[in-house]
């Protein structure tokens, strides 16, 4: 028996198994057919549930550096940011404001205050740039706790902070920018492959409202909530810093310029004319901005850059030289069906295998569509006999999964 190299990349089981666990749970069972061969647990992520881990297990001399945040549900959360060791931060929306925290679904009240403050602890702790995942969001805030927490203030008539969540955005009439925090000097970039944009029927609300408890009559309002934050703001922001400042206290045109009467939604954030060296007025159509329930809106606002998720994980985490130096190389996900192509980790995991010439084979929870280009692939509900039973002990069952492979696997 040939020794080989064996690269494990997988990404989670969404709501069964971290990608780290998952990797595990592979590798060992490979390791117990084929004792020979050297296993490389490589979990990767595509800027949602996980990404943290995975980041914390590829990334010698990563810290996880505890935080205490206010949850989605106005519960207080432990959760944790990633100190990186060239003075970088990861923090994932998901540990802080992710669905998964939610005691219940919470459509309009779910906000990202808790995301915001990680961001700012990383911050404090002196974080140089930031690395932002923001997949499995539980709200449809537009970022706006998000921005509240990192000192924005977000006002309604009479000069009062507006509820957290989409509901409060009903009230917005103001915002004062002035306390907002800067920018790391190495800039913040989004890690998410969701490319929708902020309004509209392909916007955060359409799109992935219902997935948050929204009914089919929530979807119009959650998007007017997003409408009018993108209204006050793009008009704050079109006014320079003078409007970015505006508070209760001030008056004048600067007061005026930041009313949601003041000028319409398309127009406030269709306009490029930035307020400061980072805030600017961002399209409400740009690809991404509707990622997270607008999270990547609010972001863009503050000035971070949009990268695709799975691959700026992939290169952070080293993914495409650890791929080039194997024989072979195991992917996978809780899913694999007719939208695993599109940008998801696995398949960018399965293309930069490709292109190095190296065989890729899956391993997925569940395998609803043909999955083309790969040397083999099992799911674990097969293995299992039923779904219920994969999804009883997924660990179990992604052991007999790489087992499985491995003994399938010629010399």
């Amino acid at each position: 028996m040939t020794a080989r190299t064996v690269v494990v990349a997988p990404d989670s089981f969404k709501g069964s198994a971290t990608a780290a666990e998952v990797a595990e749970a592979l590798g060992a069972g490979w390791h117990s057919v084929r004792p020979g061969d050297t296993v490389v647990l490589a979990p990767t992520a595509d800027g949602g549930e996980g990404t943290l881990d995975a980041f914390a297990v590829a990334v010698p001399g990563a810290q996880r550096r505890p935080v205490r945040v206010l949850g989605p549900s106005g519960d207080t959360v432990d959760a944790a940011w990633l100190a990186l060791p060239d003075g970088s931060a990861l923090v994932e929306l998901a540990a802080t404001s992710g669905l998964g925290l939610l005691r219940s679904p919470a459509p309009f009240d779910a906000h990202t205050v808790g995301f915001g403050q990680a961001i700012a602890a990383a911050l404090d702790a002196g974080a140089t740039s930031l690395l932002l995942a923001i997949g499995g969001s539980a709200s449809t805030d537009g970022g706006a706790g998000m921005l509240t927490a990192l000192g924005a203030r977000l006002l309604d008539a009479d000069g009062q902070p507006v509820a957290p969540g989409n509901r409060g955005l009903a009230d917005l009439a103001r915002v004062d920018l002035s306390g907002l925090r800067p920018l790391p000097a190495g800039g913040a970039r989004i890690l998410s492959d969701v490319t929708s944009p902020l309004l509209g029927p392909d916007g955060a609300a359409a799109v992935f409202g219902p997935q948050k408890g929204a009914t089919p009559e929530d979807v119009p309002e959650l998007d007017a909530g997003l409408a009018r934050l993108a209204a006050v703001l793009g008009a704050a922001l079109e006014a320079g810093p003078e409007g970015a400042a505006c508070s209760h206290s001030d008056a004048g045109t600067a007061s005026a310029a930041v009313t949601a009467s003041a000028v319409a939604p398309a127009s406030a954030a269709s306009a490029v004319a930035p307020a400061s060296a980072a805030a600017s007025v961002v399209a409400v159509d740009e690809p991404g901005t509707g990622a997270a329930g607008g999270t990547g809106y609010g972001l863009r606002v503050w000035g971070a850059t949009m990268a695709p998720g799975a691959a700026a994980v992939a290169d952070a985490l080293g993914l495409p030289e650890r791929i080039a130096s194997a024989d072979l190389v195991i992917t996978g996900e809780g899913r694999y069906d007719s939208q695993s192509a599109s940008g998801k980790a696995p398949e960018h995991v399965a293309a930069l295998a490709r292109r190095a010439g190296i065989p890729v084979l899956l391993a997925a929870g569940a395998i609803t569509a043909e999955p083309h280009g790969f040397a083999d692939a099992v799911a674990l509900t097969d293995l299992a006999g039923s779904t219920d039973a994969a999804l009883a002990d997924p660990l179990r069952w992604a052991r007999a999964a790489g087992a499985a492979l491995a003994s399938r696997a010629a010399d």
